[in-house]
């Protein structure tokens, strides 16, 4: 309702006129355009990165959906269903597409020829990637360790622990001795630190990524650990009232620097609404269609390459 906070229990807003314009992504694309540090990827070309970079999102002022341009639809229901899908464990091109994540998010990072090159079938994103990590951490004993039910189970009952962490990083199978990688992509993303405190019933979620390719991959990560916060909020009957985003390497690769101007070039908006309708007892229950994204206005799509 227009001039009143809009409270959903796991989550607070106030009215759209009263967001402020968020300008931490904007003037992060400026600062690596302006006076990042110039090298040359694997990838090829160049890029321009800084090491250490942190955007602090209260989500009262909304959910940080990037406003410079369209991600919505696919887009955004996409990304959410990449994150769901990793929830569950998926870690093959064809589970993750069951959640409802388009294709082409990860299609050419898993042909023939690439699983190849880490003893993979084609189409398998690998045994150190997200949801296998996540969900199958290695242990001493030759089993495996559920990060995502030990985080459920154990937070309810100790939420004041400061030790409540996913981890998406598994050594021995990243860097390991040559013939050894498992994973075609090394994991950018997914290193959670949950802060949860029972006097205030308040959730904050720190999302530190490794890489973040700004123009692209980072605004979709920052919408999935958003919903994350938001899923495991609502299960435990908190508020999530924080994002802090925190990257290590974040770059603009040469590719995307025209775009980038474009983007430069626009209006920052007001974030919008998101809700969570749902009645599951378990994050692995939520999926995309309980993802509602509401009050949104950006500016025109952009398809913004990357390089492989």
């Amino acid at each position: 309702m227009k001039g009143h906070v809009m409270n959903l229990g796991y989550v607070e807003y106030l009215p759209l006129e009263q967001r402020e314009p968020d300008r931490q992504y904007v003037n992060l694309l400026r600062d690596i355009m302006d006076g990042g540090r110039t090298i040359k990827p694997i990838q090829g070309g160049e890029a321009r990165m800084v090491v250490g970079a942190q955007f602090h999102y209260p989500m009262s002022n909304g959910f940080p959906v990037d406003t410079l341009r369209d991600l919505s639809g696919n887009m955004f229901h996409g990304t959410i269903a990449e994150v769901t899908g990793f929830l569950n464990g998926a870690e093959t091109l064809e589970e993750l597409t069951s959640f409802g994540m388009p294709k082409v998010f990860w299609e050419r990072w898993v042909t023939a020829e690439k699983c190849a090159d880490f003893g993979l079938k084609p189409g398998h994103l690998g045994e150190a990637s997200y949801g296998a990590i996540w969900t199958k951490f290695p242990t001493r004993d030759g089993g495996t360790f559920n990060q995502i039910d030990a985080l459920q189970e154990g937070i309810r009952s100790r939420p004041h622990l400061r030790t409540w962490k996913i981890i998406p990083w598994y050594p021995p199978e990243i860097f390991g001795p040559s013939g050894t990688r498992r994973v075609v992509v090394a994991p950018c993303h997914g290193d959670i630190h949950v802060i949860a405190d029972p006097l205030s019933k308040e959730l904050i979620i720190h999302h530190s990524q490794r890489s973040g390719d700004l123009p692209v991959g980072a605004v979709l990560n920052i919408i999935q650990y958003a919903g994350f916060g938001m899923m495991l909020a609502k299960l435990m009957g908190y508020k999530f009232v924080e994002l802090v985003q925190t990257f290590s390497d974040v770059h603009i690769y040469e590719c995307q620097y025209t775009y980038v101007e474009e983007l430069l070039s626009r209006a920052v908006r007001p974030f919008p609404m998101v809700t969570l309708e749902s009645d599951a007892v378990r994050m692995q229950e939520y999926r995309t269609k309980d993802f509602s994204l509401l009050e949104y206005v950006s500016g025109e799509k952009m398809r913004i390459p990357t390089p492989t």
